[in-house]
C-alpha cells in the first residue's frame, strides 16, 4: 500500500472556498497482466477529459469551478487563492480536486515563465 497526496478546493455551507490536504490509498493490483503488479487507486467514473494551457503570466479572476473536476498539473507553476484568504503554490506533478462549484470560488495565477499545462478530468 502507498499513499498519494492531493489538494482539494471545496465550498463550505457559507459558500466560502477552502483548501483541504487529502490522501488516496493505492493498493497493489494486477492491473495489466502479465506485467508485474503495481499500485492503483479505486476506479472513479469520469465524463470528459480535456487539456488546458494557461499562458505564462495568466491571471484568472475569481470563479467557481464550472464542473467537479480533477486537475493534473503537467508543467509550470501557479498560485491558487481561495475565499478564506489562504494561498497555495501548485507545481507540475500535483493533483487538485476542484469542488468549489458555488460562491466566489478561487483565483489562479500562473507564476512560471512557461505555460501551465493541465489535464482536466471532469467528474459526474
Amino acid at each position: 500500500m502507498t499513499i498519494l497526496g492531493y489538494t482539494r478546493i471545496f465550498t463550505d455551507e457559507n459558500d466560502t472556498s477552502h483548501f483541504e490536504t487529502c490522501e488516496i490509498t493505492l493498493e497493489q493490483t494486477a492491473y495489466a497482466p502479465p506485467a508485474d503488479p503495481l499500485f492503483t487507486s479505486s476506479p472513479e467514473p469520469a465524463t470528459t477529459t480535456l487539456f488546458l494551457e494557461l499562458p505564462a503570466g495568466w491571471a484568472g479572476e475569481w470563479h467557481p469551478t464550472p464542473v467537479r473536476q480533477w486537475l493534473i498539473l503537467m508543467s509550470g507553476e501557479c498560485s491558487f487563492e481561495v475565499g478564506s484568504g489562504e494561498k497555495r503554490i501548485a507545481k507540475a506533478g500535483e493533483a487538485i480536486l476542484l469542488e468549489d462549484m458555488a460562491g466566489k470560488g478561487h483565483r489562479t495565477v500562473v507564476l512560471s515563465d512557461e505555460p501551465m499545462r493541465i489535464a482536466a478530468i471532469h467528474l459526474p
